[in-house]
């Protein structure tokens, strides 16, 4: 008599995985977050609340994970042609589109207000999706300063800050437009502020 195949588990939880993120992305971007409930990405999903929280403690642990699993790494790094300015404005011109793009604002933001309420997901967020960007960013820079672009005092770290906190900064709070030209002239002001001192 033959034997009917069982069904493969494995293939089943990565759809059903596949098919929470899928839903948590999409629900937080339609009601906000703070409408965002474990259920509705059940019933979006076409699963079972257990199902969800068999695996996340939160809703705020679920869109994590679908938010951190849909950015992409950095790969190689930062480029580097040996023009430090035109390398960081490539760079930070991608990341202002990416900012600006609906499909990622509404659950960084979301993230990003949850974790100044919540001490563990604010840590999360930034171990898995910040300090990876700033790396690439310190090592562009450590290897700029090793080869006389930038100050040789000048704190790879602090000049990673220095780029990014006000993008992150005028996003957040919409204190202004995040436009390539300003992405540019943050690049220009940075540079010189470390630039080698003759």
């Amino acid at each position: 008599m033959p034997t009917t195949p069982s069904p493969n588990a494995a293939r089943r939880s990565e759809r059903s995985r596949r098919a929470i993120f899928d839903a948590a992305l999409a629900l937080v971007g339609e009601v906000g977050y703070p409408r965002l409930t474990i259920e509705g990405i059940a019933s979006r999903a076409g699963v079972g609340k257990q199902t969800i929280y068999r695996w996340w403690p939160s809703k705020a642990a679920v869109l994590l994970d679908a938010f951190t699993e849909g950015v992409e790494s950095y790969g190689e790094g930062l480029p580097d042609t040996g023009d430090l300015a035109a390398d960081l404005k490539y760079v930070l011109r991608a990341t202002c589109d990416e900012f600006n793009d609906p499909a990622f604002q509404a659950p960084y933001r979301a993230l990003a207000a949850a974790g100044a309420a919540d001490e563990e997901l604010s840590r999360a967020f930034v171990a898995r999706l910040l300090e990876p960007g700033f790396a690439v960013y310190e090592a562009r820079l450590r290897a700029a300063r090793d080869a006389g672009e930038i100050d040789p005092d000048a704190d790879p770290r602090i000049v990673t800050e220095m780029l990014l906190s006000p993008f992150s900064q005028r996003w957040l709070m919409r204190t202004g437009e995040l436009t390539h030209a300003y992405t540019d002239t943050l690049v220009d002001l940075v540079l010189r502020a470390v630039r080698p001192h003759d």
